[in-house]
Parts: structure tokens; sequence; C-alpha cells
């Protein structure tokens, strides 16, 4: 099996009131609109936010951005709640949380220079 492409799928309960939350929030750039629904940019992969079928939650969203700390601020000059502020855990990462609409997690994260995440470790 080859994958080619990959994107998250998530329907909300409330599709206008999520949309305004990514688009307008958070602030993902729109890659493409249908009818009942709206594709958004999110780094190297898709977020897609469905009008149509039984509303589902869950999941887990990670968007990697170069400062956490200046998204953190951004977010909150948007209004956005931050669910847990921006810290550097245990395992280096710096990382902050928000929570969508329905209770999707979206865990921003910032990789240091010196993290594992950012070295060449071919031989």
């Amino acid at each position: 099996m080859e994958i080619l492409a990959s994107r998250m799928l998530i329907r909300p309960v409330d599709y206008p009131t999520s949309l305004a939350f990514y688009r307008d929030g958070i602030g993902l750039a729109i890659a493409r609109e249908y009818g009942a629904g709206t594709v958004f940019f999110a780094g190297q992969s898709m977020l897609e936010v469905s009008g149509h079928g039984a509303p589902s939650a869950g999941g887990t969203l990670w968007l990697q951005v170069r400062d956490v700390y200046a998204t953190q601020a951004e977010l909150e000059g948007r209004g956005v709640p931050i669910a847990r502020a921006a810290a550097q855990e245990p395992w280096g990462l710096h990382e902050m949380h928000v929570t969508d609409p329905d209770g999707v997690t979206l865990i921003f994260v910032q990789v240091p220079a010196t993290h594992p995440l950012r070295r060449d470790v071919r031989q």
C-alpha cells in the first residue's frame, strides 16, 4: 500500500461555529470550499471541517509552529481560550493546548533546534 496524501476530517456539532473557530480564531488558510465543507491548509497536511454526516468529536490535531509563545499571544489576541499555556515539556518540546468547540484538542508545538526531531540521524 502506498499512502499518497492524508488529512484529518472532523464533523462538528455546529459547523458555522467550528468554521469560524478554525478560520478566524486559529487563522488557518482555506485550501478549498465545497457545498457542505471547508478544507484548510494545516502545515504539510489538511484539515477538513465537514458540515454533513453525523457529528463526531475526538482525536488530537498536532500543529508545529515556529514560536509557540508568539502563537499563544496571537491566539489570545483573537480571543481564543488557551486550555494549557505554552511550556517546555520533559521530552524537550514546547507545547500549548487549545480546545475546539467540539472538544478536539489542538496541540501547538515548537521544536527547539537542539531537539532530536530537528537532527539528521542518518549515519
